[in-house]
């Protein structure tokens, strides 16, 4: 780029500028290398220990336990000031009369193993119910109140094969169980949290209690042509529907939803802006 070179040149000016006792001071000069090297920003700490943990990954692919701890040891240290976030940024602010979710979603890294990118969304928005096939996914609440709800997907396996349980009635061939494993408020700061490809709430559903942002980590990331695509869903009380051959207790029920695939709601847009902290070097 050009600003490199312009850069060298100054540099090269300046030198070629100085006293020629200063040149030949070898002390001086052994003092500069010794000079530690400045600490990458968090973020770049935070991309370099994914192209690790992520390395070896894959769809369904879980990385192991030790990764799982570095990648989550790395999200609790990044704060908003990390990543060039304050609270007060104009797209989180909005006024009680917009009827639009408009979430924002600031791009900063993405490659064949995974993505990174951080969701902001103004008070009582909401990021439908959604999932994420195949993929291990890390969450970071940078700031603000956030409710969340999740789900993992119920399987019925008498005979010690799994098999998707659905409606008995003849409903939407789109619809499942699906057994609710989070429904709370999160208010940063807060741990990271992580869900698996089949375990942990790999279905889930955002609502702002108030302004927010969550930093998203995805490996690998969605990806249409390798059939990784986000998909909707419509939630339904257990009641709704009927499904032969299982039986749930009546104050269990409350833990158990229909889910049915729709299409993205017409009061939610996505919107995408740059993203303005450090920027990610490639080593």
């Amino acid at each position: 780029m050009g600003i490199g070179k312009t850069l060298v040149d100054r540099k090269v000016g300046d030198f070629c500028e100085l006293q020629r006792d200063t040149i030949t001071n070898s002390r001086s000069r052994r003092r500069n290398r010794r000079r530690p090297k400045k600490a990458a920003p968090p973020v770049q700490i935070l991309v370099e220990t994914c192209k690790d943990v992520f390395s070896s990954g894959g769809a369904g692919i879980v990385p192991p336990p030790q990764d799982i701890e570095k990648l989550q040891s790395v999200l609790d240290g990044i704060t908003p000031e990390d990543v060039g976030l304050t609270p007060n940024v104009p797209y989180i602010l909005t006024n009680a009369e917009q009827r639009i979710s408009r979430i924002t979603y600031l791009h900063i890294y993405v490659c064949e193993n995974f993505s990174i990118g951080i969701f902001c969304l103004p008070p009582s928005s909401v990021i439908p119910l959604h999932n994420h096939p195949g993929m291990t996914v890390f969450s970071k609440l940078l700031f603000g109140t956030m409710h969340i709800k999740a789900y993992d997907w119920v399987v019925d396996s008498p005979s010690g094969s799994s098999a998707i349980v659905k409606p008995s009635e003849n409903v939407s061939p789109e619809t499942r169980l699906a057994k609710v494993k989070v429904d709370a408020d999160f208010t940063a700061p807060c741990n990271p949290s992580i869900l698996y490809p089949e375990d942990g709430g790999n279905l889930h559903c955002f609502t702002a209690v108030t302004a927010c942002a969550v930093l998203d980590v995805l490996g690998p990331p969605y990806s249409n042509s390798e059939g990784r695509h986000c998909t909707y869903f419509r939630n339904h009380p257990f009641s709704s529907f009927s499904v032969d051959g299982i039986s749930i207790a009546e104050e269990e029920k409350k833990e158990y939803e229909w889910l049915e695939e729709r299409v993205l709601p017409d009061d939610v847009e996505f919107v995408g802006k740059n993203y303005n902290g450090p920027k990610i070097v490639e080593n």
